[in-house]
């Protein structure tokens, strides 16, 4: 088997191949993780087939989509997961063909509805259904005790004990453990109690993960997160450095407009001089008021030099060709010393 396991913090992603065929699967893709995998593929002379979403994430952004677009893959999720544009809803007890491997679908509810774990000849890839020395959480969206307990309890754990057991998650860089030494030493799996096991579950008290909200909309409706938006701003728009603007501007005719997005409190407490007050949320209904030039360069800047590239890449849009963004915002400018003028006035 050909095999990597790819860490994003305390995330887990996987490639597995064949050795025979080079057809591919990948496991939990991490969106920032993108790139990676691509060089993983092109390493080993891999055909990823499929891209594999054990469920729902609610911790980090799945890269599924993307993944499986770039390498021309079928997404494949449980049917019960929520997300749209999967291609292939598996079932309990269906199996993957991966050139001369096999991976077959065990349905385990409990963290999430459409949690799943996926059984190879010598591992099994959990998901968050089993984790090393602990368990999937059970008390957000979609999460219910009694159903962990079942599927640890009556089906996961009734596997070989030699299986080598793969995480979706593991924050101390263990990597992989097997069934039989999560039977031994998991505290969560002593308790062997259905009561108990519950009770233990919903008592743990655990904090909501950083990106709960964002992730779960992108996860569960194949929307953008926000770090997707300005990735793919990033990559339509050129950027100014702060000396290049320094310089522009103290030139005898300066030959740019600066456009400030920021909201009007922020621009009067301190802009570049002769900068011009169009916050981001007016942007597209006062643009051509504003700007009434499309041929004119423009010098897009806020403060961190986020909301500026959307921004730079929205005009770009709408026919400014010559709109670029401030590398690295306004703070950057304020912390070089360079000028800044208060007031109302550009």
């Amino acid at each position: 088997m050909i095999f990597e396991q790819v860490a994003t913090g305390g995330c887990q992603s996987y490639v597995v191949g064949c050795p025979d065929t080079f057809a591919a699967a990948l496991i939990d893709p991490e969106a920032s993780q993108i790139d990676r995998y691509a060089g993983l593929a092109a390493r080993h002379g891999l055909h990823v087939r499929y891209v594999i979403d054990t469920h729902t994430h609610a911790d980090h952004f799945s890269a599924a989509r993307q993944v499986a677009e770039r390498f021309g893959a079928a997404w494949v999720m449980h049917r019960a997961s929520p997300a749209p544009g999967v291609d292939i809803r598996v079932e309990d007890g269906d199996l993957l063909r991966i050139g001369a491997l096999r991976l077959k679908v065990m349905h385990t509810p409990g963290h999430t509805l459409d949690s799943m774990c996926l059984i190879g000849a010598d591992r099994v890839f959990t998901g968050d259904t089993l984790l090393i020395g602990g368990t999937g959480r059970t008390d957000l969206p979609g999460g219910d005790a009694q159903a962990l307990y079942d599927s640890l309890f009556q089906r996961l754990l009734k596997l070989d004990p030699a299986l080598a057991v793969y995480p979706a998650h593991d924050y101390k860089g263990r990597g992989h453990s097997t069934i039989g030494a999560e039977l031994e030493s998991n505290p969560r799996l002593q308790q062997r109690d259905r009561a108990a096991f519950v009770a233990m579950m919903q008592g743990l008290n655990l904090t909501a993960p950083q990106h709960l909200t964002e992730a779960l909309r992108v996860n569960m409706t194949g929307g953008k997160s926000v770090a997707q938006m300005l990735k793919e701003a990033a990559a339509t728009v050129p950027f100014m450095s702060l000396d290049e603007l320094r310089q522009q501007l103290a030139g005898a005719t300066p030959t740019l407009r600066v456009l400030d997005v920021r909201e009007r409190d922020a621009y009067e407490a301190g802009h570049v001089p002769g900068a011009l007050s169009l916050p981001r949320g007016q942007l597209e209904l006062r643009v051509n008021e504003a700007l009434p030039d499309p041929t004119a360069r423009i010098v897009v800047c806020c403060e961190f030099g986020r909301i500026s590239t959307l921004a730079a890449s929205t005009l770009r849009t709408m026919g400014y060709q010559r709109a670029v963004a401030l590398d690295d915002g306004l703070q950057a400018w304020r912390e070089a010393g360079y000028p800044l003028r208060e007031g109302t006035q550009p």
